[in-house]
């Protein structure tokens, strides 16, 4: 995404800078920043310039040696491969990639957002982008160029760092911050992303200077822009006369001097920023090189010029790929400053700048990405257990490969920077959407095939038919219930059914303990809360039976209890006086909830085992937004700048609903006093009954928010009894924590310091912590003591031309239905559990209902309990990916390149028998006592029960390095000395299939099993 390229290209002015005798080395490196979306959908932009950019840039390379190019998001490539390439230019690719002329950086799906994508997701798009790379070519990325996501997460160079990379580029980072950082010549370093890998794990980073990626456009003898001689893009339709508007003024004999004077002195202003005499001049920007030819032709020129009066200019300039700049570096044996784990976020561009709003926008699209991933995450994973078990089917392994890839494609396409974080136009919301339910539909038509097809997984619900020959008239349905995790798990599951009573029985025949109650959602349905207990990758059947006779509320029938709502007065906020009289105890063995009855609010919580009482309130809060660019700064998809501050509510309603396996709690929360449907609810449910101290100890909140007025941005405001100082712990990516203390600045305070929360944050003191965990990424932030707000939903418009342009307002008038789980303890108890909480919520069990009521079926099926065996991990490790990739490449890499050579349409054998396992430890060192120590298991015996394993190969991130090959460049710093190429970190798996794993490592491996 391009903002601000006329404001930066302003900024070329004439400095007086003295230089050593030896030139400048200037890598001028061509480039196209193609988003995958954000103001046009893909399709548009491959119509409009994005084939052209690759078919020309092909021709223009094959025909001049010196030429270079990078390819950074693989989405557009891999389009333009399939459906356009002719088979000409797939040959010129194939030889410019082995020439390296033409450089795959990042090589990514997509240029993956940083703020708020999660990590198993930014994981996924760079391993479908590497996939395709190492099959097509043969090629593993060793570069990055995330030149325009909103802010740098320290997580990123790790993740890049385990996937083979020896260098990193990023650009958007505090503007004030980049200033010191140019002034200081800091703006190139060693990255140590997690304080726990540290060194092993590192990664030289290179910060782009205030121009950014893209090329100085301001001329000062002309009045175009310079450079761009191929003008700007046009949509929907490539001018049929070749001429684009703001075509650069050509290079000619009048015009080569002013030209190369133009270049020189930024290149010169760039130098003086860096420690070294190398100087990466990035020549590209937004929807560049859709004619390379004019591009090349003109720089050519321009670029002899300069060097053959390199002497008098004090500069050289060449074509250079990514990598011939970083070598150029790490050549050079400078010692570099190592920067430790702390990130580059919150991102601001000028004083009321701050971009923090995106955190929170189009919320509904957040929510429906992470549903895909996880969903993406399930399916995988039993598909692996399915083939693995029937390897001839019948579900056909090629039918169910087209499911799973399109499910990643969709996920990995909505990851990218001007995506997942809701900064789209309205049209390209809608097209991540559709890929994304289309994505998700083909995925239950996988599972539904896995389990009702012949001879599948031990479900022979063929063996089954209706009972007519029984009088009886309860209807009978029946479900499957998967727990895509690999820890034992009790918990409980909702299903919205229409009969006001039901019965459950689990797959021994055994009645399982249910709740039943009025829906909170439709007064026609009823909420069915059903006790599960399932082992790691386990699924069971549930049948539900619906009797005729009535049952009374508040009583159990069987096992199932029927619930009764309790109302409450509606309280209007006019009317409180004295708080905190009337206090109503909602409780469980871990909590006792006190909801003040003058108020309908949440009061406290007193924690039963520490003995000790948190008040904790919980109301909603609207940020008022300016919509006038003439009377201020404004709030935009981006950009979240505060006007004024004021209750979302006038009075609150509230139901409890006493349970046995849950209570709920029900509050709604009204505008205005006279109206009838609220603008706000939450529900919590307070799990009663179970042993497992993670479900006790969380409270489980379903929120309903919007729709919104016009220009109000809302928050969930939490307020407690917590000296907390204003600091606040949020996640980077759901990899790690990062403290955030409160920073005042001279303008925009609070808008600085709102932080992404992708999977949760807390804020706590020596004696209690309140964690946050969330299903898709929000805004948070402390901004008073003991208080922390999470964004959950915004609501824009602004009379900003650029805005209105590309139809960029966020006028999104929605219902948003996040959830959040709130949990309340002891530091150290805390600790130990919500990194495995936020995975359970991410990861809540699949259910699959497999018909709908009907009469009850013939009982032929034997009741023999769970047909699966559990796979199970010790709790400090995470089972984050299980997949059969469906690779077309042979693992062993000098036998993939023969493959290659011998002819590009042959593929290995083998690509449905190797499967992906990806293990990460949860625990930073020295966080738990126990939980933070390296744990070793062997990989035979925790996956016995999906097969018996023949081979194993420990891989790098995205699968495509073996790790006994892969080495990175150790860059000299000022803590160690020379530059070294470093083996892998990691200490391997033993003949028998033993690994031990670190606190916070990700460690990745190909599996085959007999």
């Amino acid at each position: 995404m391009k903002f601000s390229l006329l404001f930066f290209g302003l900024l070329c002015v004439c400095v007086s800078v003295s230089y050593s005798t030896n030139p400048i080395q200037t890598f001028v490196i061509p480039h196209s920043h193609m988003d995958v979306g954000w103001v046009y959908t893909v399709q548009e932009s491959m119509h409009a310039y994005a084939a052209n950019v690759y078919t020309t840039v092909v021709e223009e390379l094959t025909r001049v040696k010196s030429h270079r190019f990078i390819v950074v998001e693989q989405e557009f490539f891999r389009l333009w491969w399939d459906t356009t390439a002719s088979q000409w230019h797939k040959t010129q690719v194939r030889q410019l990639v082995q020439e390296e002329r033409l450089e795959f950086v990042i090589g990514g799906q997509v240029m993956h957002d940083e703020a708020v994508t999660d990590i198993d997701d930014a994981i996924l798009q760079l391993t479908e982008g590497h996939g395709f790379l190492y099959e097509t070519f043969g090629v593993r990325p060793r570069f990055s160029w995330h030149v325009d996501p909103f802010g740098a997460s320290a997580t990123t160079p790790v993740l890049f760092a385990l996937a083979g990379f020896d260098a990193h580029l990023i650009s958007r980072i505090d503007y004030d911050l980049k200033d010191e950082m140019q002034k200081n010549k800091r703006l190139q370093f060693v990255w140590r992303g997690s304080s726990s890998l540290g060194e092993a794990q590192e990664m030289f980073t290179h910060t782009m200077d205030q121009y950014s990626y893209c090329t100085p456009s301001y001329l000062p003898f002309s009045n175009k822009s310079g450079f761009y001689w191929n003008g700007v893009a046009v949509f929907p339709d490539p001018p049929k006369d070749g001429v684009y508007p703001n075509m650069s003024l050509p290079v000619t004999k009048d015009t080569l001097e002013p030209y190369a004077q133009t270049m020189v002195t930024n290149i010169k202003q760039r130098a003086q920023w860096l420690q070294t005499s190398y100087v990466l001049w990035p020549w590209g920007c937004d929807k560049q090189f859709y004619n390379a030819s004019v591009q090349f032709t003109n720089m050519d020129m321009l670029m002899n010029y300069i060097n053959q009066r390199s002497k008098e200019f004090g500069v050289t300039v060449q074509y250079a790929t990514v990598k011939d700049y970083f070598q150029a570096l790490y050549q050079s044996n400078m010692s570099w400053e190592v920067r430790g784990s702390q990130d580059f976020l919150p991102y601001s561009t000028e004083q009321f700048q701050a971009w923090t709003g995106f955190y929170a926008s189009r919320n509904v699209l957040k929510g429906v990405a992470r549903r895909a991933s996880s969903l993406s995450h399930a399916a995988e994973s039993l598909f692996v257990r399915y083939r693995i078990k029937y390897p001839d089917g019948p579900v056909q392994k090629e039918w169910a490969m087209s499911k799973l890839k399109a499910i990643r494609w969709a996920v990995s396409e909505v990851q990218h920077h001007d995506g997942i974080t809701g900064t789209e136009s309205p049209k390209v919301a809608d097209m991540y959407m559709d890929h994304l339910m289309q994505g998700m539909m083909g995925v239950q038509e996988l599972l539904a095939a896995m389990f009702l097809l012949p001879q599948n997984p031990g479900i022979p619900i063929n063996s089954l038919s209706p009972d007519n020959t029984e009088l009886s008239k309860d209807l009978e349905q029946h479900i499957i219930v998967y727990n895509p995790l690999a820890w034992n798990v009790t918990t409980y599951i909702n299903i919205s059914v229409k009969y006001p009573m039901a019965l459950v029985f689990d797959d021994n025949g055994n009645a399982v303990p249910a709740q039943i109650q009025t829906s909170a959602e439709s007064a026609d349905d009823y909420d069915l809360f059903i006790v599960v207990e399932l082992g790691g990758l386990q699924y069971r059947k549930y049948s539900i039976q619906f009797p005729q006779s009535k049952c009374n509320i508040g009583t159990t029938c069987g096992l199932t209890y029927i619930a009764r709502v309790v109302n409450f007065k509606r309280r209007h906020v006019s009317e409180w006086k004295k708080k905190g009289r009337l206090l109503l105890p909602v409780l469980n063995d871990c909590y006792v909830l006190l909801f003040d009855q003058e108020t309908n609010l949440l009061h406290s919580i007193k924690l039963r085992h520490e003995k000790m009482t948190v008040k904790i309130q919980q109301d909603f809060w609207e940020y008022k937004a300016n919509g006038d660019v003439h009377a201020g700064p404004i709030s935009d998809n981006y950009v979240f700048t505060v006007n004024d501050t004021v209750p979302g509510y006038k009075s609150v309603s509230m139901q409890i609903i006493p349970g046995k396996i849950i209570s709920e709690i029900r509050q709604y929360f009204y505008r205005e006093e006279s109206d009838k449907n609220h603008t706000y609810s939450v529900v919590t449910r307070v799990p009663l009954g179970f042993s497992d101290k993670l479900l006790c100890q969380r409270l489980d909140q379903s929120y309903e928010v919007g729709p919104l007025l016009v220009n109000r941005e809302a928050v969930l405001r939490t307020t407690t009894s917590l000296t907390n100082n204003k600091t606040i712990y949020t996640d980077n990516n759901g990899y790690q924590m990062m403290k955030r203390e409160y920073k005042k600045y001279t303008n925009n305070t609070l808008s600085r310091n709102y932080y992404p929360m992708v999977r949760g944050a807390y804020i706590g003191d020596d004696n209690s912590r309140l964690v946050l965990l969330s299903e898709r990424a929000h805004g948070v932030a402390s901004l008073s003591q003991g208080q922390i707000e999470v964004m959950l939903h915004r609501r824009l418009w602004n009379n900003q031309e650029w805005n209105l342009g590309y139809n960029l307002t966020l006028n999104d008038s929605s219902v948003v239905r996040p959830v959040l789980w709130m949990m309340v303890g002891s530091p150290a108890a805390m600790t130990s559990i919500y990194q495995r909480a936020a995975l359970q919520l991410q990861h809540r069990p699949v259910v699959l209902a497999i018909d709908k009521p009907e009469k009850p079926w013939r009982r032929r099926e034997r009741k023999n309990g769970p047909t699966v065996q559990p796979v199970v991990l010790p709790q400090n490790l995470h089972l984050q990916y299980f997949s059969i990739p469906g690779w077309s490449y042979n693992p062993k890499h000098a036998q993939h390149l023969q493959d290659l050579n011998f002819g590009e349409e042959k593929a290995a054998k083998s690509d449905f028998d190797w499967v992906l396992l990806r293990i990460a430890h949860l625990y930073e060192k020295g966080e738990d006592p126990a939980l933070s120590q390296p744990t070793t298991i062997n990989l035979k015996e925790v996956m016995q029960g999906i097969g018996e394993i023949k081979e194993v190969q420990e891989r790098s991130l995205t699968g495509t390095w073996n790790i006994t090959d892969l080495q990175r460049w150790r860059w000299r710093t000022t803590e160690k000395g020379e530059n070294t190429e470093s083996t892998s970190s990691f200490r391997g798996v033993t003949e028998d299939f033993t690994v031990t794993i670190s606190p916070k490592e990700i460690r990745t491996f190909l599996l085959y099993f007999k």
